[in-house]
């Protein structure tokens, strides 16, 4: 490059864009990748800055407190960039996990689509930018389940 000239950034994203889509094009046409996993790129859950709004994106409309889903999570976190999380369930029917935490620049921290048969259980570390609630969302035979906790970050890793 020569001393005066610009980066043309809108070139370089619309490069990595096609790279990105392309690599999962390929990966879909060999199998290992779904096609319904495609459909589940929906970025409206993750870019929604708010508890109303993520879970309306997630479709949770009513929300049932359940014993039967167990939040397991640390009451201090001494760093919020490693923060681990486990979520379980005796529902049977799981169809998806969802991880959010309320006061994190994004709401969604995760949102696993698990095939049928699939046991209740989620094992994760999760960035948390400060204390906050940690809600985990579990969604079986269509209906939707919540457990909270609340953990204090010490040190915030977003």
């Amino acid at each position: 490059m020569k001393c005066g000239e610009t980066v043309d950034t809108g070139r370089r994203q619309a490069l990595k864009t096609t790279g990105s889509v392309g690599v999962l094009g390929l990966l879909s046409l060999l199998g290992l990748l779904p096609v319904s996993a495609l459909a589940a790129l929906d970025r409206t859950a993750f870019e929604a800055k708010t508890l109303e709004e993520a879970l309306d994106a997630l479709g949770a409309l009513i929300i049932k407190e359940s014993p039967l889903l167990t939040l397991t999570a640390p009451d201090v976190a001494e760093n919020g960039a490693l923060v681990p999380v486990t979520i379980e369930s005796s529902l049977i029917n799981i169809e998806e996990i969802a991880i959010l935490v309320d006061k994190n620049p994004t709401m969604l921290v995760s949102h696993l689509a698990l095939p049928k048969g699939t046991e209740g259980f989620l094992t994760t570390r999760i960035r948390m930018a400060q204390t906050s609630r940690v809600i985990a969302l579990l969604k079986a035979d269509g209906k939707f389940y919540r457990a909270v906790k609340e953990v204090k970050v010490s040190l915030g890793g977003c």
